[in-house]
């Protein structure tokens, strides 16, 4: 890796200059109070050429003949200001600078429409490029710890889900069938896979993290909010960015973009991310750490401007894991309503096995099997923005892929229980989207387009036992579970297919029916059609004709294969009141009707006690979204935000993955719960308290509940319970809370900060604080005493110095306290009483260099 990182620096090294007459520019400097600056520097971005202002705040500098060129306005104690110029000014530039630790009102895109986040009629949290670079949050795992109504779980990327507000994925496996419920948009293209969240960020502008749904605003329908990642466009004016970062554990992480002009009217970028650390799990069978990082990503842009009113930008990127890793530690046994011999600990007992420690945090496993998660994720994609009339007409057109290389080791054990357990996946994608965003009337503006989206996905999978599957699979006291090679080498291999095809016309309009009272209808239109083919065939083990071996063999896999098809049209929409009350103060109510699309089981299905598919279960039922919530942002005083939403939603039948216990339903299987509700409250705050000080929370309140779900999987220890003489196969959990929804989570950070220089750098120094925390939280579909991770708070600082331009250098470090913590719990292939976690980073820390041109 550290290879490709030099190699790429190499490449990046380019810088394109326009040559032209030199001219002067003039301007004056002044504070927002229009008190003329003294001594501000002035650099032409990209040069050595800078300039002084006098005490009147006035400045000549020569432009050189370089245009366009970007002005940088920099004085200590005030937020550095560029001025992008592609011809001279004719009178002076007027600028006034704002202070360093005023707090700036960030400006979003997510109504397809430029405006201050406070003006939103939305909750939506807002995480600019450096904020996620200097607090270390390079992919969405870290941005769960800025956002604390995000939740991210994934036991390796492809078993990824992301949720907001503890709705958007089932909890658990996942299962290809089923649409994700929070959208994930980079740059506007829509990426329908959610293992694209565990992939590094490249080159990011913003983050927008709406919660809700959003069906009316985003091509892809969103039930539970988006995300809406911009990344930084190419520029005329020549610039490039550094940065390294080394830590312990052999933490590297390289980043680095370079712009310029290629041309009259066209620009360029390129992007480079890559980090690789060695393994915080040491895998005592192979002597050697496991779970490392190793990721690489580089990411291309053309911008061509053949109109002031037109911009095209093709954009093409390629990012690549490699990791041995992803590997969970056995941390727990429940007991089981099986019998004895059929126990966790009477079975290694019984193998002569022991765990190589029963304390997961001491960080050890033996396993057999190696791990790998292997990914490449890529694609092109083109954008067209044209002005006509009052908006915009906007075209994105993209193409991407995802392809997955695992190996697992899902017995959690040194023993060969599963000798293989893989399922390598092929996915690829085409959409389209076509919108219109502007003002329609002096009254009223809105957003209408039409979307498309077209993917397929192919995984060939293979799950095969080893030498001690007789004992765990054993299900009597017979002789003959201990045949010699009855299940060695025993598997199955499996073709499953998916076909999943969507259309809809969506719009949303903004009446302002006064200057401070405004109505925001929005309807959606959806078509989607889903084609599913699965099969699965047995091979190896003991060849035999005996009807008694065969019959254990079946018991174990057996041979399924079912196609299914549906599709579904479903009406959706929302209304939004929205009054402005004062400068400070803005009030908003919202209702919603949203829908997931129809779902198919794409991972095997339960048997019959026939021994045939239920294939009654092989298509899942829509969700149904009902949304409400009220929210009021405010600026109590200045330089301050202080928002505050409630929200309920109620969804029947909602989508949820049940882990079947049989072993042939190798990935679990698809459910609809009757009905289930999440309600709460959220805080979003920042404060500047002086031009030292500045404060940031956010926090949430979640009661996610399922109000009926009757044929809901037992919980692990009640595993092979009977009643009345029959084996108990579901559970009523109605009731009960859901998975992954903690009552309780937050987040708090501040920065202390003081003019200085260093190595002649204008800039601050800085010691910055952030934490995050949440309470317990189910980690099982059903609930289990025994699969519930208990709440943790973890600590991160920063200090160092920060420059707009030239160096920067600042320490880090992440989990301060070294605080030991589960991020997800889940149960063994099997339900044997074992339960395996993915555990949270240890501390870790490190020092990062940056450098801008």
């Amino acid at each position: 890796m550290k290879t490709s990182i030099k190699n790429i620096f190499t490449l990046l090294f380019f810088l394109i200059f326009s040559i032209s007459f030199g001219q002067n520019i003039e301007g004056v400097v002044t504070t927002s109070e229009n008190t003329p600056l003294e001594a501000v520097n002035v650099v032409i971005k990209g040069t050595t050429n800078s300039a002084l202002t006098d005490n009147s705040g006035k400045f000549v500098i020569d432009s050189q003949g370089r245009l366009p060129l970007t002005l940088l306005i920099q004085y200590v104690g005030y937020k550095t200001t560029e001025i992008e110029l592609t011809a001279i000014p004719a009178n002076p530039i007027q600028v006034a600078l704002k202070e360093e630790n005023e707090l700036v009102e960030v400006v979003v895109s997510s109504r397809r429409r430029i405006e201050k986040v406070q003006d939103v009629p939305i909750a939506i949290s807002v995480i600019t490029g450096k904020q996620a670079e200097q607090t270390g949050a390079f992919n969405v795992n870290r941005i769960k710890e800025l956002v604390p109504s995000v939740q991210l779980y994934s036991s390796n990327p492809r078993n990824t889900g992301i949720n907001i507000r503890s709705l958007g994925s089932p909890f658990g496996l996942t299962n290809d069938g089923i649409d994700p419920g929070v959208g994930f948009y980079v740059d506007g293209v829509y990426y329908a896979r959610p293992a694209a969240t565990t992939l590094d960020f490249i080159d990011v502008e913003q983050i927008e993290v709406l919660r809700g749904p959003q069906g009316s605003l985003f091509g892809k329908n969103t039930t539970s909010g988006a995300f809406n990642i911009t990344t930084r466009k190419p520029s005329f004016t020549s610039g490039a960015d550094f940065e390294v970062s080394y830590g312990n554990y052999s933490f590297l992480q390289a980043k680095a973009s370079v712009t310029g002009a290629l041309g009259n009217k066209v620009a360029g970028r390129i992007s480079f991310s890559g980090t690789s650390r060695d393994g915080l799990v040491d895998n005592v069978a192979t002597g050697r750490p496991t779970n490392t990082l190793n990721n690489q990503g580089i990411r291309g842009q053309l911008l061509w401007t053949p109109t002031v009113n037109t911009n095209v930008i093709f954009a093409a990127d390629i990012t690549t894991q490699r990791p041995d890793g992803y590997a969970q530690v056995v941390a727990g046994v429940a007991p089981t309503q099986r019998a004895a011999y059929r126990q966790f600990n009477a079975i290694i007992a019984d193998l002569n096995y022991q765990l190589p420690s029963l304390n997961a945090f001491d960080r050890k496993i033996d396993h057999d099997t190696p791990w790998r998660s292997n990914q490449d994720m890529g694609g092109f994609s083109l954008n067209v923005d044209t002005k006509i009339g009052g908006g915009t007409l906007t075209s994105t057109t993209a193409w991407r892929f995802w392809n997955w290389d695992p190996s697992n080791d899902r017995d959690f054990t040194g023993l060969q229980v599963l000798a293989k357990s893989q399922n390598p996946t092929r996915q690829t994608q085409i959409t389209q989207e076509v919108r219109y965003a502007g003002q329609l009337t002096s009254k009223i503006s809105g957003v209408a387009g039409v979307f498309f989206i077209d993917q397929t996905s192919q995984t060939d999978g293979t799950e095969e036992s080893g030498n001690a599957q007789w004992r765990f699979a054993q299900s009597s006291t017979s002789s003959l579970w201990k045949t010699p090679g009855l299940f060695e080498g025993y598997g199955i291999k499996t073709d499953a297919r998916i076909r999943a095809s969507s259309a809809a016309v969506f719009g949303q309009i903004d009446w302002a029916v006064t200057e401070r009272l405004h109505v925001l209808p929005g309807l959606r239109y959806n078509f989607d059609k889903k084609d599913a083919h699965y099969s699965r065939t047995t091979y190896g083990g003991l060849q035999t004709t005996d009807p008694a071996l065969l019959a254990l063999k079946k018991s174990v896999y057996s041979d399924q294969a079912f196609d299914s098809d549906t599709d579904n049209t479903d009406f959706s929409g929302n209304i939004t009141l929205t009054y402005k009350a004062s400068d400070k103060i803005n009030v908003y109510g919202t209702f919603a009707k949203s829908y997931k699309p129809v779902g198919v089981n794409v991972a095997g299905l339960p048997s019959n006690s026939a021994g045939q598919p239920m294939t009654e279960l092989a298509v899942i039922k829509p969700e149904k979204v009902y949304h409400y919530e009220f929210g009021v942002k405010t600026s109590p005083f200045k330089n301050s935000i202080f928002n505050l939403t409630f929200f309920n939603t109620d969804i029947k039948d909602f989508q949820t993955n049940v882990q079947a216990a049989e072993l042939g339903v190798n990935r679990g299987y698809l459910a609809n719960a009757d009905k289930v509700r999440v309600r709460g409250a959220e805080l979003d705050a920042s404060f500047v308290f002086s031009k030292h000080l500045t404060v940031n929370a956010a926090a949430t309140y979640t009661d996610g509940k399922y109000v009926k779900f009757t044929n809901a999987p037992l919980p692990l220890e009640e595993t092979g319970l009977v009643v009345n003489g029959v084996q108990v196969a579901y559970k009523d959990v109605s009731g009960t809370e859901l998975p992954g929804a903690s009552r309780w989570a937050g987040s708090l950070g501040g920065e202390l900060s003081d003019n200085a220089r260093f190595f002649g750098n204008a800039g601050k120094i800085f010691l910055a604080v952030d934490s995050y925390a949440r309470s317990e939280f189910s980690s099982s579909p059903s609930a289990s005493k025994y699969l519930v991770v208990q709440g943790y708070a973890i600590f991160n600082a920063r200090l160092g110095f920060r420059a707009s331009q030239g160096l920067s250098v600042y320490f880090w470090g992440r989990n301060l306290l070294n605080k030991d913590y589960y991020e997800q719990l889940l149960p063994a292939s099997g339900n044997t009483g074992q339960y395996a976690g993915v555990l949270g980073d240890q501390r870790t820390y490190g020092i990062t260099l940056k450098y801008n041109l």
